[in-house]
């Protein structure tokens, strides 16, 4: 059996995320797993060490990963030739300074989103990484979710015919802090922080609508902050200044129009915290976080407006569910897997940091359009 042993310095995985994502689901899993099998007689097996600033939650991390190695200085394992990878889940605010020490260690880089504060901060990891021959990648993990991939499905079978247009609705409501706590933190509701659900958001969509739809041409995009004060985590009252809400219209190539609302002052009332309804010509589906619904041209109702009735069509029912014909795994653990098998066997792997930069591009775009309140043209990088 051949192993190859792939050292990763973990940085900031003491937040939410880099804890249940990217850690226990992902790391965590595929070594419990027995590592990234390649063949009957080859694996990839990670060997994480933990990196951050409070040494009792690493020292917790570690019981709870069962990871042994953990420490709060960087700089030591950046030195160490072991760790081949280097992996960013901190605050947008602290990831390109780290990323670009890495990159002199002559780290492999793969980081959270938004990969930068500024989309020429973000190209610039991108052309660093390039210039020193460093494999790179950005975390795009909507796109390994069951109900993407059933929508990716559909359309290679060509369920749609010609797609006419997409609509996203994605979000919930994130409590105040004033009597039942706040389930995401408070640095998300400050501008000066690089919070704001457009910066969260938009790099998101960018990734999704590229990669299954048409490449952006254009957005307009309204912004908003509609809770205007919260509770931190020490119990203070703070002042909102970041966007809770987007309201985005996308023009893709090939004439599709994609809208996204996304929001954490909204109240569920739909299949998922996230749904994507997809219209086209031959039929629609509606795909939320796991489960995906169709309903085919022939299966189309024939509604007659009349207020004056109750209606007599029940519109949920005419809708099939698309079954379960693979098995999908946890979406940031298949695409860390993807990237260990590029490390190792340099397999192709085109969600790089060029593609993150893209993200936070349009997220700047849609800033942009929200300010000067018109459409703004998204250019090639």
């Amino acid at each position: 059996m051949t192993t190859h042993t792939i050292g990763i310095i973990m940085n900031g995985v003491t937040g939410r995320m880099g804890t249940n994502q990217h850690l226990l689901r992902s790391i965590k899993a595929i070594r419990e797993q027995g590592g990234v099998k390649l063949s009957a007689d080859e694996i990839i097996m990670p060997d994480p060490i933990l990196v951050g600033r409070n040494e009792a939650k690493l020292k917790a991390l570690c019981a709870q990963s069962g990871v042994e190695k953990y420490t709060t200085d960087l700089d030591s394992v950046m030195s160490d030739p072991h760790y081949q990878i280097y992996f960013d889940a901190q605050v947008t605010g602290r990831r390109a300074a780290a990323v670009k020490q890495a990159i002199e260690a002559g780290k492999h880089i793969y980081c959270e989103k938004p990969t930068g504060t500024s989309t020429e901060e973000a190209l610039e990891l991108f052309e660093l990484c390039q210039k020193a021959g460093l494999k790179n990648g950005v975390v795009q993990d909507k796109l390994w979710l069951p109900g993407m991939l059933k929508l990716k499905r559909l359309m290679e079978n060509d369920f749609f015919g010609e797609i006419l247009s997409v609509r996203g609705e994605f979000g919930y409501w994130v409590f105040e802090g004033h009597s039942v706590p706040a389930q995401r933190p408070s640095w998300n509701y400050r501008k000066e922080d690089d919070g704001g659900i457009i910066v969260d958001m938009l790099c998101h969509w960018r990734y999704v609508l590229d990669n299954l739809f048409g490449k952006v041409k254009a957005v307009s995009c309204l912004g908003a902050t509609h809770i205007k004060e919260r509770i931190d985590e020490q119990g203070n009252p703070y002042v909102c200044t970041a966007d809770d809400a987007c309201y985005a219209t996308f023009e893709l190539e090939g004439g599709v129009i994609a809208q996204f609302n996304s929001s954490w002052t909204t109240r569920v009332r739909r299949d998922d915290l996230l749904t994507l309804h997809v219209d086209g010509t031959k039929g629609s589906a509606v795909a939320g976080l796991r489960e995906c619904v169709t309903q085919h041209y022939g299966n189309t109702p024939k509604p007659v407006w009349n207020p004056d009735i109750k209606q007599p069509i029940d519109f949920m029912e005419g809708w099939a569910k698309v079954p379960e014909q693979e098995l999908f795994d946890n979406a940031f653990k298949a695409q860390w897997e993807l990237f260990l098998i590029h490390i190792v066997k340099d397999t192709p792997f085109p969600w790089n940091l060029k593609e993150g930069a893209k993200g936070v591009q349009l997220a700047e775009k849609g800033i942009e359009s929200w300010e000067k309140r018109q459409w703004v043209e998204i250019n090639e990088l």
